[in-house]
């Protein structure tokens, strides 16, 4: 799970200027490994939070790797599963990303995961798997290898199974903020373990205010980097300072590359991501850590049909951290 942004500057309770009063209200707990906050501003003073709550069950039962009997650990002990809602917006919408980013995201790494212990799965080892161990694992990895027909998710190869956490909390993001519209909610800031969407203003009446961290990767502290404006747009943060392990003088971090079966250990301290939805923010933010700093942003040049900005955080040739974002970026970025 990824934690990196905080939420800034939010302070009053009653929303000026307005012929009714309007509440700031917050529901906040624990789900999907992680800590989630939503606040909103409506005249209602219900709480929402049982129905909240309700949501983060039913996402679980389709897509929670730590739920026995959900949806995608009875596809992963077998064939083929017949799929929710829940289940077929995210393996449609992470096969698109796959197609996107040649194989850089890709659902199918949940062996290499295991393998190198950042799964619920864990390895026998520690730290780095055995060479051999990463090679068979490889083979089970390929987005092509699995199908989609109608509902139903098969896979064309015995020992494939899949990991959405690279994309379910983006799209849990999602899902509440349809959700908080449907009660006719224009103000809000969903936020999951550090992936966003805002809609609207604050109860100061101003843009949302987001604070993205840059910590030095040889440091615990994690100060605020640069201070985002966000109404309208989700955010997603990848990164290699929460959960990693360090050997033989290199960090390897979470996120792990499908195509060499390879932890990060680039110069990549984080990559945030603006995209329209929280689901694309969250899918590419890991591909494009993967990529390196140049090669991403290359890729956003070459490709804006996605709508996607990027901000990175990283270091030099001589261990300096650095910044460099995508042009589109600076429009969010405090002055």
């Amino acid at each position: 799970m990824k934690v990196f942004c905080i939420l800034l500057l939010i302070s009053y309770i009653l929303f000026p200027g307005s012929t009714f009063a309007q509440h700031l209200q917050v529901n906040e707990g624990k789900a999907q490994g992680t800590y989630y906050i939503v606040k909103y501003i409506s005249r209602d003073t219900v709480s929402l939070q049982t129905r909240i709550d309700s949501i983060f069950s039913a996402i679980d039962q389709s897509l929670s790797l730590y739920r026995p009997g959900s949806l995608i650990c009875r596809f992963n002990a077998g064939w083929q599963v017949q799929m929710d809602a829940h289940m077929q917006a995210v393996i449609t919408r992470a096969l698109q990303v796959s197609r996107a980013t040649s194989g850089a995201f890709d659902i199918t790494v949940k062996p290499l995961v295991d393998a190198w212990g950042f799964g619920p799965v864990k390895p026998s080892w520690q730290g780095v798997p055995p060479a051999d161990t990463l090679q068979q694992r490889l083979q089970l990895v390929g987005y092509r290898y699995l199908q989609v027909n109608g509902p139903v998710l098969s896979k064309q190869k015995s020992g494939v199974q899949i990991d959405c956490n690279g994309i379910a909390q983006g799209y849990t993001v999602d899902v509440l903020a349809r959700f908080l519209e449907q009660q006719g909610i224009e103000n809000y800031l969903v936020d999951v373990g550090g992936e966003l969407r805002a809609r609207g203003q604050n109860a100061q009446h101003k843009t949302w205010s987001i604070g993205i961290e840059g910590p030095s990767p040889d440091s615990s502290d994690y100060p605020v980097q640069t201070l985002l404006y966000l109404s309208n747009k989700a955010i997603a943060t990848s990164g290699n300072y929460r959960r990693f392990f360090d050997q033989g003088g290199t960090r390897f971090a979470h996120t792990i590359d499908p195509v060499s079966g390879q932890a990060l250990h680039n110069n990549i301290i984080s990559v945030t991501v603006i995209a329209q939805d929280c689901i694309t923010a969250d899918g590419f933010d890991n591909a494009l850590i993967l990529m390196g700093v140049d090669k991403a942003l290359a890729f956003l040049r070459r490709y804006p049909q996605y709508g996607l900005e990027a901000y990175f955080i990283y270091k030099d040739a001589a261990g300096k951290v650095q910044e460099k974002y995508s042009p589109g970026f600076k429009k969010f970025m405090s002055k």
